[in-house]
């Protein structure tokens, strides 16, 4: 018999072609509900062979007539209308489950709702009842498969479609939409399933498939069309599109189209199709429909609070289409470090408040769509522990994306700084070449829950006025796991390391040496604390002001490991363990590291979880307080 037209007494077709739209989404809408009824409902399932224990609780997740049961409906009317629908819910969840003669009877108030007028009234004096009985009948597989795809090699196993396979509606629907994509991916835009049969043998309990796919042929890429951009020249959004004439149709590169050119930030939507049909030199041509953002223009400000580091506050201004091709230029301004505590223990004076500002640049599609020019100036002045400098930089570089995941980059640098610490005051005037390696497939840059983050870094560096050349390099992951079907439990770890070559430790400067400790290193310990230290007592020539201070090192070994805890679908509990050593030696001393624990909660929003941390030092230095606090948002890692 054929599926689409199997339909016992008592139930309603499903689906032609398993076709109607499954667990569509409710409006959640409030509304008052006109001559309110009310009801009671009871689910009976008979018992199935190779029912592996979920089918019931399958149905009754798939009722609505369950899951809305505390809600009144409008009327006998609409209970009448709200069966029929549960029975239509409840066929297609036993196509799901590969149960092709299964029968599905709804009575209110012990009548049968296919025999009942809609002019019925149900008495509302009390809750009327309803009962579903559900017979699943046996479980189908598929018997004879058949995709013919007019001389285009295809093996249906490849695709779960196989004899003895699973007769499943979703997994059926599921293989044929994976054939359609990958004759897609092939190159072929113009796929179409032109013959369908499904039949349902009750004799043998099999689902005989069989279809017939009309390919069509590989068609190139024609002409990139724009419509809708008006203060964004339409011929660099043709260009940043990155779909090139004369290659080969891919949906995989519309998408990737149209995700560029959403990273562009100047476009509110983005839609990138094909055209319905080839134009007439065969070539197919794609149309880009684009809306722009109603202001090109952004601000923000932000905060953040250590109860040693102290306070600070940040914020910023941009504009993201400076030249109408999506040049996006941002002046950033931030103060930090207000009331932090000073060396003595007691707070900064406001001369020791840190302060900082940057002008970045950005151009995209320097080096073809994929690429990013940034260039940057920055200046500002910052005292931690270590040393106080005064600062002005300036870097020019490309930023390339390999891929969705991988990123490279390399720029040139200067910097100039002056810096005063247990040495004395000493300039410096350094060229460099950063160069940067990411892997990043994370879901999420805030709220990772899965996925995996690597980055290599990599700065021959020379002292122009030193002339010391040392090379700085680090490389750190981290990674994230949740061993439970929901997200209620994230395990998230981080490891990363550093090695300073090719100079002394007092070659290079103290601002570029390596330190742990802090916020986003080892929490529970001051900030830069966990380093090796200059002497206690100041000699001739030294500053007496930075006597056991942090001196800096040539390496670095830190890491951390959490346990994201949902205690709520917006609330995590996180207890916490950081580690890490900064060492005099290029490699490190792993028997110093110094380990830090606490406790966190997040709670999470939209925009990114609400950060709060407290964390202790196992292994306390003289300044080290017993606790510290911490406060941002995204995770910490």
């Amino acid at each position: 018999m054929s599926v689409a037209g199997a339909v016992a007494p008592g139930s309603a077709s499903a689906f032609e072609l398993f076709g109607f739209k499954f667990f569509e989404s409710e409006d959640d809408t409030e509304f008052d509900v006109i001559n309110p009824l009310n009801y009671t409902v009871r689910m009976e399932v008979a018992p199935a062979a190779d029912d592996d224990g979920d089918l019931s609780s399958t149905l009754e997740d798939s009722s609505v007539l369950l899951a809305d049961e505390a809600e009144p409906v409008a009327g006998s009317l609409g209970l009448i209308a709200k069966a029929k629908q549960d029975r239509k819910r409840l066929v297609a969840a036993l196509y799901e489950a590969a149960r092709y003669d299964g029968l599905v009877y709804i009575f209110i108030d012990g009548k049968n709702v296919s025999d009942i007028l809609p002019d019925t009234k149900f008495d509302g004096s009390r809750p009327v009842p309803v009962v579903i009985q559900v017979l699943p009948g046996p479980k189908y597989e598929l018997g004879r498969v058949v995709v013919d795809t007019n001389g285009v090699p295809l093996d249906p196993s490849e695709f779960g479609l196989q004899t003895g396979g699973s007769a499943s509606s979703v997994d059926v629907l599921a293989a044929e939409n994976k054939i359609y994509r990958d004759l897609r991916e092939d190159g072929r835009p113009f796929v179409a399933v032109t013959q369908r049969d499904i039949l349902a043998d009750a004799a043998t309990d099999r689902l005989d498939y069989l279809t017939e796919i009309s390919p069509g042929n590989p068609v190139p890429f024609g002409e990139t069309w724009v419509a809708g951009a008006e203060e964004v020249d339409p011929g660099f959004v043709a260009y940043m599109s990155g779909i090139y004439a004369d290659e080969v149709f891919s949906p995989e590169d519309l998408e990737k189209a149209r995700q560029r050119l959403v990273d562009l930030g100047v476009f509110s939507s983005v839609v990138v199709k094909e055209a319905k049909a080839q134009g007439p030199d065969g070539r197919l041509p794609v149309q880009v429909t684009v809306a722009e953002r109603q202001n090109f223009g952004f601000y923000g400000v932000g905060a953040t609070y250590s109860n040693t580091e102290g306070a600070g506050a940040s914020g910023y201004v941009g504009y993201r289409n400076l030249f109408g091709r999506a040049e996006n230029i941002r002046l950033d301004l931030s103060v930090s470090r207000i009331g932090a505590t000073a060396i003595s223990g007691t707070a900064r004076d406001l001369d020791g408040i840190d302060y900082s500002s940057s002008l970045v640049f950005e151009k995209p599609g320097v080096l073809g769509p994929d690429s990013t020019y940034i260039g940057s100036l920055a200046a500002g002045r910052v005292q931690p522990l270590a040393y106080e400098r005064e600062f002005v930089t300036a870097s020019s570089g490309v930023e390339y994306e390999v891929d969705d995941n991988q990123t490279w980059s390399v720029s040139v640098a200067a910097d100039y700084s002056d810096v005063t610490d247990f040495l004395g005051t000493q300039q410096y005037f350094i060229g460099s070449v950063p160069i940067k390696y990411t892997f990043d497939n994370r879901d999420s840059e805030l709220n990772p829950t899965e996925g995996f983050l690597f980055e290599a870094n990599l700065e021959p560096s020379y002292g122009i006025n030193t002339q010391a050349f040392f090379l700085n390099s680090r490389v750190g992951g981290s990674t994230y796991y949740s061993p439970l079907e929901s997200d209620r439990l994230i395990l998230a770890g981080r490891l990363g390391y550093g090695t300073i070559f090719g100079a002394t430790l007092q070659d290079v400067p103290n601002y570029r040496r390596f330190y742990a400790g802090g916020g986003g290193s080892v929490r529970g310990y001051e900030f830069q604390s966990i380093s090796p230290y200059y002497p206690s007592q100041a000699g001739p020539g030294q500053n007496s002001i930075f006597e056991d201070t942090p001196q800096g090192g040539l390496s670095l070994f830190d890491g951390a490991v959490e346990a994201r805890v949902g205690v709520t679908e917006n609330i995590q509990i996180v207890p916490l363990l950081d580690f890490g050593v900064a060492s005099s030696d290029r490699l490190p001393e792993f028997a110093d590291i110094k380990l830090g624990t606490g406790i966190g909660a997040r709670y999470l929003t939209s925009f990114g979880p609400i950060r709060l941390d407290v964390a202790v030092p196992l292994d306390p230095g003289p300044r080290d307080s017993s606790f510290q606090f911490y406060a941002g948002i995204g995770q910490a890692f």
